[in-house]
């Protein structure tokens, strides 16, 4: 996982029975998933107990894996939302050749969520131009890198460019401090970020695709409501990236997990990898 040049973050809520207390409290779910258009399939859950940037620091510095297995820091293009600790995770303080891109779901939705409130009509006009942007995008996915790369500087780039032209001028007309001034800025504040895609065509429009592999977290808060303990999170955690890893290589996840418990035993610790859901062969 480490060693993708386009990674995925996100994190979402899990309540963790606590001890004594009769009731639940907080904790939350690290995700890590390898690029969209990355030929190598493979998503990582870490149970954490807290939000703070402590925990993708530690993971992307390669210092949460096994004792002696550790891995040089990653470095390569983020993919996240705008959540304020991904700040410190990609500054050069922590570490050096690590890029910011932001999500372009999170920009839309800051619109849609005006449109819900009220008539908006910027937030209209704003919708339809990422809806320009997204049937576009989708004619690309089958491209390769380079091809993706080419088609977004022809055919997206000029989108982008209009609608950093038009939020600029739109943002002069509204008042601060006022929703519509909040979406905008929302927008305008990780620009950079928002169109890193435009100068990789590795990297994905928008993080969907790992929040994706979440939805089974938020499913399961209603199923099995809370995790036991911090022990029981860490394991679920970990049975729930084998099973999502080998759904997203095309392997049915009980089929997976019956074979690879069945062959441990004997199998040679040298060789585990092979057991991995990117590369596992039934016997």
């Amino acid at each position: 996982m480490l060693k993708t040049p386009v990674l995925h973050a996100d994190e979402t809520p899990v309540a963790m029975l606590d001890p004594g207390s009769g009731k639940t409290k907080r904790t939350y779910v690290w995700a890590y998933a390898r690029g969209e258009f990355d030929s190598q399939r493979g998503v990582i859950f870490e149970f954490c107990l807290g939000r703070g940037s402590q925990y993708p620091t530690l993971f992307l510095d390669g210092g949460s894996g096994p004792p002696g297995r550790e891995q040089p820091p990653w470095r390569g293009t983020l993919l996240t939302d705008q959540y304020s600790v991904y700040d410190s995770v990609l500054s050069e303080r922590t570490c050096s050749g690590r890029i910011a891109a932001a999500c372009a779901a999170h920009a839309r939705r800051k619109f849609e969520e005006l449109i819900k409130t009220g008539t908006s009509e910027v937030a209209q006009e704003a919708i339809r131009r990422f809806a320009l942007i997204y049937h576009a995008e989708g004619q690309f996915a089958d491209l390769d890198h380079q091809q993706r790369l080419q088609a977004r500087t022809e055919v997206t780039k000029p989108k982008w460019e209009n609608l950093h032209e038009w939020l600029r001028l739109e943002r002069r007309r509204v008042a601060d401090g006022g929703a519509t001034a909040k979406a905008i800025d929302y927008s305008l504040n990780c620009w950079p970020a928002l169109t890193r895609h435009l100068q990789d065509g590795a990297v994905c429009l928008d993080n969907n695709f790992l929040e994706r592999q979440i939805k089974p977290w938020q499913m399961g808060r209603r199923a099995w409501l809370f995790a036991g303990s911090e022990l029981a999170g860490q394991r679920a955690a970990v049975v729930m990236s084998l099973v999502q890893s080998a759904r997203m290589n095309g392997h049915d996840p009980w089929q997976y997990l019956r074979d690879v418990l069945a062959r441990l035993p004997t199998h040679l610790n040298s060789r585990i990898e092979e057991l991995l859901p990117d590369r596992w062969q039934p016997n």
